[in-house]
This record gives C-alpha cells, structure tokens and sequence, in this order.
C-alpha cells in the first residue's frame, strides 16, 4: 500500500494506505479499539475491530505502550468527530519499536521534570505546535527578504571581541593562542556586508552570558538581523513594522490549526497584522510611565515591567525611538539635533511580551567611531576592519535584530521563551 502522511489523508479518502508513526493514546470499547497514531504531520485515529484484525493482533493491540512505533494499513474515511476530519479503518498493523513505561504521561508534570526530558516533552501536541509555528517564523523571515532582494549574509560565531558589551561575553580558548568569544550579534559583519551588496540579512545563533533567569531571556537564541546602506531611523522604522506585520499574517495564514491548538487568542495578531504601527519617542515614553506611577530616571533603559506597562496602551507592537546615549550601545548613531538621545529604536510586543526588536542607524562617521570605541574601554585593534567601513565609502546605514524565540513567544502566546526552542540553553540548563 502507498506510505502516506496524516496530513495527506484528506486526498486518498476511500482508498487503502499505510500510516508509520508512534501511538498517541489508546482506548478501548468493547471489541474496537482506537489507535491515535502521530506521525509529525498530524494525529490520525486508527479504528481496530477484531474481525478486521484477527483475535491475536486485536489482543497484542490492546497493550501497545504509548508512543511504541507503529506501520498501519486501513481504509482512508472521512469523519468530523475525527482529530483531523479523517480517520483510518485498520486492516492490519505491524510493531516496529516496543515502547514501555513512557515517562511522560497525559497527567500534568512540573516544567523542571519536562525539561530534563526536553528530547521527548517535543513529541506533545503543545511542543509540536510552538515549534511548528517557530519553523513558519523563520521561513517567513527568508520569504520576506528574498522577495524583497536581500542577500542572505552568513556572519561568524567566533569573534574576537565584543559588540554589545564586554560582561556578557562567553570566551573560548582558540588553539592556546588568544581568546575568542562566541558572537553576541551578527550585526557589525552584516554592517559590512551592507556596504557590498546594498541590502543583506545574517540569520544565526547568538549567545549572552548574562546572569537572567527571567521568562525573557535564553543564554543561546536564535536572531535575523537587516541591515541596508543609505538607510536612516525612518527607513528602518519602516521595514521593521513591514516585516514583523508580514510574519503574523502569514501564521495566521498557514499556521491557524496550530494556533487553536495552542487556544491562542488570534484577535491581537489580526490587529498586529496590519500597519502602521504606533511610535513614541523615549520621552513621550517616560512620561507615560510616571503617569502609571513608575519612578524612571531620564536616561534609565526599561526594564520587563516597564515595556509592558508601555504596551498595555496598545493594540499592537509600539515602536519606541531615540534612547539616550548612555544606554545604547557605541556603534548607535547621535542624532545631530539632539546628541543626547541616540537613532535608535525597540519594537516591544503586546500582552507583556517586550521587547522583540532593537535597531537603529549606526555611527558612520569614522572620527566619531573611533572615540566611542575608547571611551567604552574597547580594544581598537580587534575594530580596525570595521573602522575601514568609514574610511572607504562610508555612507548612512542601518538595520535591526529580531530574537525569534520572542517573536514565537508572543505569536503563540508562550508565557516563557523556553518552550519556543527545541533545546533550551539558560544558567542552569545545558541537558539535554
């Protein structure tokens, strides 16, 4: 019989296939029993009869340990009352992996024990739609910029020094010969990638090695970071709300089942799924925040509870712009009107979620540069390369950065990021 997939079933109704997947659950009910099979694609019910089985393969059915693998042969029928709208009449099945005692049952289990046993806590309907969702987030992030003539940028991992700060940096001995650290951000190289291609991406892993264990933070995650030449804020003000815009629609397009699954309130992603999204800038920003009571300082970055006091007020993702200096980081352009405040903005999400995107226009002139770099107490050895940007051709630039287990978390509405990456990595975690 043809091998098929779940999610294939509803174009072979009537017709005789096999099913490979693992046993969901299993019940019974006098001389029938139901056979959930998941195969990755979906959840198909298998109905077993004795006459259809044989009264040896109906018994031996009866004890199938959950999630023991399993080939089923049956008929394709259409039901509604079906997981899926479908189901499959079994003719035969034959065990390919016995399974027994399987740790994780349908009761309820604490996150601590789920996450020791991560490597299967993904083989459950909830895990399965997050990180299905997950996957739709990042293509929709290489669909966005190809269609729109981007290049793909492949940044390094090992770099040998910082671009976010010099605290939060994990080193690595490289060949007994000198320090490395695993990269912080993809962005300065995309930076120069910028100024040879016009308009490129890096998409990769990142690491901080910052002591949080808020719901927020993952000491590795995964980001998409633009950057375009001859870009000011506004440009890049512009592209984030399209390209955040674009990727909730199209969850909602494709990814809809996933999201009910998940009981996902899908009315703030319709909101979010149009533009243009609001903006304040970081003063209109702090007033708002005392008004709420919050004692914040003027030059103060905020903090989890004050970016969802922010985004209490809206409907969608707020775009908040022009930050002090004094907390942005060095290659952060001045606005000349205000050398105080810098060209950068936070897109923070809805429904207590924060912050999912930083950006900004970027320092293009060299003297300048070159100061902030000291004055941060940075090498200048490891930055000439990214010097010789504003020494050959230097022009206005910018871009952002997207951590996509933020975005994953609020488009699935994940209360912690932890669940929104298959393996997990925070302070106390490195297993499995």
């Amino acid at each position: 019989m043809p091998r098929v997939y779940v999610d294939e079933l509803s174009r072979h109704v009537g017709e005789e296939v096999t099913l490979c997947g693992w046993l969901y659950n299993r019940r019974s009910s006098g001389k029938i029993h139901f056979l959930q099979l998941r195969d990755g694609t979906g959840i198909c019910q298998c109905v077993a009869t004795l006459n259809d089985l044989g009264a040896e393969a109906f018994a031996a059915a009866d004890h199938l340990g959950q999630e023991t693998s399993l080939e089923v042969t049956g008929v394709v029928r259409e039901d509604k009352r079906a997981p899926g709208g479908y189901e499959l009449t079994a003719r035969s099945y034959r065990t390919i992996g016995v399974s027994t005692d399987y740790p994780i049952t349908p009761k309820e289990h604490g996150v601590a024990f789920l996450l020791d046993l991560r490597h299967l806590w993904i083989r459950s309907a909830r895990q399965n739609a997050i990180l299905r969702i997950r996957s739709e987030v990042e293509q929709a992030c290489r669909d966005f910029f190809y269609e729109r003539g981007f290049v793909l940028f492949d940044s390094p991992i090992l770099t040998p020094t910082s671009c976010e700060g010099t605290t939060n940096l994990f080193e690595v001995d490289y060949f007994g010969e000198r320090k490395a650290y695993l990269t912080q951000s993809g962005q300065l190289y995309a930076e120069a990638g910028a100024l040879a291609f016009g308009k490129v991406y890096c998409f990769g892993p990142t690491f901080r090695a910052e002591k949080s264990k808020t719901r927020r933070h993952l000491t590795e995650f995964w980001m998409v970071e633009p950057e375009v030449a001859f870009f000011d804020l506004e440009d890049d003000m512009k592209l984030a709300e399209e390209f955040v815009s674009y990727i909730v629609a199209r969850v909602l397009d494709r990814r809809r089942e996933e999201l009910k699954r998940l009981e996902r309130d899908t009315a703030p992603l319709e909101r979010a799924a149009s533009t243009p999204y609001p903006r304040l800038s970081y003063d209109e920003a702090v007033e708002r925040l005392r008004a709420k009571g919050f004692a914040v300082n003027w030059g103060d970055d905020f903090g989890g509870d004050e970016e969802t006091a922010l985004s209490s007020e809206f409907d969608r993702p707020v775009m908040v712009h022009r930050y002090p200096t004094q907390c942005k980081a060095f290659y952060m352009k001045q606005d000349p009107a205000r050398p105080e405040v810098a060209l950068c903005v936070d897109m923070l999400a809805p429904e207590g979620h924060g912050e999912i995107i930083g950006g900004g226009q970027r320092e293009d002139d060299y003297e300048t540069l070159r100061r902030k770099i000291v004055s941060n107490g940075l090498p200048l050895e490891p930055f000439n390369w990214y010097l010789d940007l504003r020494r050959y051709g230097t022009v206005p630039h910018a871009g952002f950065g997207m951590g996509i287990e933020r975005c994953v978390g609020w488009i699935t509405g994940t209360h912690h990021v932890r669940e929104t990456i298959p393996f997990p990595r925070m302070m106390e975690r490195l297993e499995p």
